[in-house]
């Protein structure tokens, strides 16, 4: 494993160094739909979060000059294909059908989805136990694809344009359930407004759906940034950067090889 890390960090040190003093301006996309703890705006309409600090961090090793630019989530990568933006990094999973149209840059985190569900609700995250369930999904994700896939034949999917009103209509009873990320529920269901419920588990992986962790998005055919960009992950994960974020905002790694 040291081994490994030496010589990540040997590669990132050599891509790096061929960049030229001074910085490259990127326009990084990033959703415009608040999704704490990764993004969301603070009280002064700054943008706040693990993946924003991740952004900066990535950017800076990199030596690129980048521009948060907010964009919404259904029209992200039309708008990278468009060229509105240079990249994109809005904890999108790597996926086969998405790779059929852009690019993608090595995982920059990798975490399970889970069903989360009402605490008085004895249910589990399985096709048999949501059947004729309500389950609430946010529009063009993974999740709606897994959902339509094993949940759909039993179950009402329920569709939302940001996972937030999908949470507002768990905790209202307007649905049974919702799929997402592990950590954006987990901060959730750690609040006041999500201490009504809990977690029920991890679906099943289906790495064809699911993908294999999450990356940035590059236009197909645009490797020089994409090399930047695994560069740049490579150097912040070498040299604990990575780490040092996520400790400030998660108990656990979110990154797993």
């Amino acid at each position: 494993m040291k081994l490994k890390k030496l010589l990540i960090a040997s590669l990132a040190t050599a891509v790096l160094g061929t960049n030229a003093a001074t910085a490259e301006e990127v326009k990084i996309g990033i959703a415009a739909e608040p999704y704490p703890p990764f993004a969301s705006l603070d009280s002064s309409g700054k943008w706040v979060g693990w993946e924003i600090e991740v952004i900066d961090a990535v950017c800076t090793a990199a030596k690129l000059d980048c521009v948060i630019t907010p964009v919404a989530w259904d029209g992200i990568i039309p708008s990278l294909t468009g060229q509105q933006i240079d990249a994109l990094m809005a904890s999108m999973s790597i996926t086969e059908e998405r790779q059929k149209t852009i690019d993608f840059s090595d995982p920059y985190y990798n975490t399970p989805a889970v069903i989360v569900a009402d605490k008085s609700m004895d249910i589990s995250a399985t096709p048999e136990s949501l059947a004729g369930k309500i389950i609430g999904i946010q529009a063009s994700t993974i999740h709606q694809a897994y959902a339509n896939a094993y949940f759909g034949d039993a179950a009402e999917i329920r569709v939302y344009q940001t996972q937030d009103e999908a949470n507002q209509d768990l905790v209202s009873g307007r649905i049974d359930a919702t799929q997402a990320d592990s950590i954006a529920m987990a901060d959730f269901v750690g609040t006041d407004a999500g201490a009504c419920c809990e977690i029920k588990g991890p679906v099943t992986n289906d790495e064809s759906i699911l993908g294999r962790g999450v990356g940035a998005g590059v236009r197909k055919g645009d490797d020089g940034l994409r090399e930047k960009l695994n560069a740049g992950i490579a150097a912040i994960l070498a040299d604990g950067t990575h780490a040092e974020i996520t400790s400030r905002y998660f108990t656990t790694s979110i990154y797993s090889e």
